[in-house]
């Protein structure tokens, strides 16, 4: 397989323009909503995300050549890679925030260091987590559909992909409704641009023409010494001092999970290129990612990194290991220069949105494509919770934007129940909604095959991580609802709402559902029809 082809120009664009919407969010999120200087920002976090950008994206350039050469194929396509853009937010939000905030309140002289070594400690947790996780989940992968490692896949392809960028694309028509017909044009026409002009860069360019010509850019101006060369350096003095102030404990319920939720989602990215025919060594490429987070918490990033959902997407615009190559070349220079500043100045996200709104698509059109038709319910039942998550943290949203922080209340579910909307089933399903979509999906496989026994098991699963507070656990924190793990508040002398089990009428019920399973033998009976 040659180092570059025509189409890796096109896979370059569309995972730039992705990395790079990504990169525009750091300084809104630690500048805007954390409050830190921008030097934290341009000066130690970009140049600690370049090294793990560095190190995952020449991995699995290398990984593609490595797979192409085994089985003498030449239509390998390396397996995107990035930043955890939900992880990101949950650390900014629920993480960096608190620390700075409570470093203000003891009348820290420096709480923009108390935040970011907040940050550093939980991705290096996120990071051992991912690693260690890499030699137990072949194990889990054999025991798991192809159907319920798709389907959460394909939910948040919907959702959190699709959903969530059409509302950017049509809150600016111009731009947004013709760079979504382009795309459309041509990524599922077949046809392309005259002279060989790769798809994405037209796309780009007409939208950053378009977003010129009405207004929309240029974005706001470039902060004074932002650009300019910043290099990474070892930060292990601030991790310790970050480890040994005990500065990770509070967080602990938030980076086990997202930590888990991580490794779960990346093993179901190596299942989606697997089923898109590039079969790689799924422990490799979860312990690479995990030392990739595990680097740039060592080098001043607090944000893991994530195998990329949308493999096929890449595969199918003929992208193979050499965009992987030019996205580490680009974005470490990117991050070195600080002239992510320079570029939302340029060229707003809203030219490049339509790309990721059709890698959406294709991720969810993978799921059923990738799955035999009877299992097509497990896939839906497999959407469900990631489409509920996403459609919760959207009201959370509204509800902050239109009241205050005090609006977070038990008061406030009572108001939802008055008008007939269960809200706090939403916080519930919020809360591992990954898990919660690969053990629905997963049992329904089985029922449909009935092997209800097997379909039991995953219940009583359920039940587990309900009680261990990994799913379902939830409470509110401030303008918002977070999950937590009470066994650990506990150990840690934290106060423990709604006592030591609050999911326990969540694993209830699947432990009753699992004894339905169980004896469905005595009163059920084939359906002849």
């Amino acid at each position: 397989m040659r180092l570059f082809v025509r189409g890796d120009v096109d896979g370059f664009f569309a995972i730039a323009m992705d990395n790079l919407i990504q990169l525009l969010l750091i300084p809104a999120l630690c500048i805007g909503v954390v409050g830190m200087a921008p030097p934290f920002v341009y000066g130690r976090i970009l140049p600690g995300i370049a090294v793990s950008y560095v190190v995952g994206n020449l991995f699995y350039a290398w990984q593609a050549h490595r797979l192409a050469r085994r089985e003498n194929r030449t239509d390998v396509c390396a397996i995107p890679f990035g930043l955890n853009t939900p992880t990101m937010v949950a650390y900014a939000f629920l993480v960096m925030l608190p620390a700075r905030q409570l470093a203000l309140a003891r009348g820290a002289a420096d709480p923009d260091s108390a935040a970011w070594q907040a940050g550093l400690v939980a991705c290096l947790g996120s990071g051992l987590i991912e690693f260690s996780g890499a030699f137990v989940a072949e194990g889990l992968r054999r025991l798991t559909p192809r159907a319920a490692l798709l389907a959460s896949l394909s939910g948040a392809g919907i959702s959190f992909l699709t959903l969530n960028f059409v509302f950017d694309l049509y809150a600016h028509p111009v731009v947004g409704i013709v760079t979504l017909g382009l795309t459309l044009l041509f990524f599922f026409s077949g046809l392309r641009p005259r002279g060989g002009i790769p798809p994405a860069v037209v796309i780009v360019a007409v939208g950053t023409a378009l977003a010129w010509a009405t207004g929309l850019a240029p974005g706001s101006a470039v902060l004074a010494g932002s650009v300019g060369l910043h290099l990474p350096g070892f930060v292990g003095g601030d991790l310790a001092r970050g480890i040994g102030g005990g500065l990770f404990l509070p967080y602990l319920p938030i980076v086990i999970p997202m930590g888990l939720l991580n490794l779960l989602a990346s093993m179901q990215c190596v299942e989606s290129a697997a089923a898109a025919g590039d079969s790689f060594s799924l422990r490799s490429s979860l312990a690479v990612n995990g030392i990739c987070t595990f680097a740039a918490a060592c080098f001043g990033s607090p944000f893991p990194t994530s195998i990329y959902i949308g493999h096929p997407a890449w595969k199918r615009m003929g992208a193979r290991a050499g965009y992987s190559t030019l996205n580490a070349v680009f974005m470490t220079a990117v991050c070195f220069t600080g002239s992510i500043a320079a570029i939302g100045w340029a060229v707003p996200p809203e030219a490049g949105i339509a790309i990721i709104v059709w890698v959406g698509l294709i991720i969810t059109v993978q799921a059923f494509e990738a799955t035999p038709q009877r299992h097509w319910p497990a896939v839906i039942m497999g959407i469900v919770p990631v489409l509920i998550s996403w459609a919760t943290f959207s009201i959370k949203n509204g509800i902050r934007i239109a009241g205050t922080a005090q609006d977070f209340s038990p008061s406030l579910v009572a108001r939802f129940h008055a008008a007939g909307t269960f809200i706090d089933g939403g916080f519930a399903l919020e809360q591992g909604a990954f898990f919660a979509a690969l053990v629905l999906s997963a049992a329904t496989v089985f029922i449909i095959e009935r092997r209800l026994f097997v379909a039991a098991g995953w219940m009583l699963a359920a039940a587990g991580l309900s009680l261990l507070g990994l799913m379902h656990s939830w409470r509110f924190a401030g303008a918002d609802t977070i999950g937590f793990l009470p066994l650990l508040d506990r150990v840690t002398g934290s106060a423990t709402p709604g006592g030591l089990f609050p999911a326990a009428a969540f694993a209830l019920g699947y432990f009753a559902l699992a004894l339905i399973l169980c004896t469905a033998r005595w009163f059920t009976e084939p359906d002849l029809k």
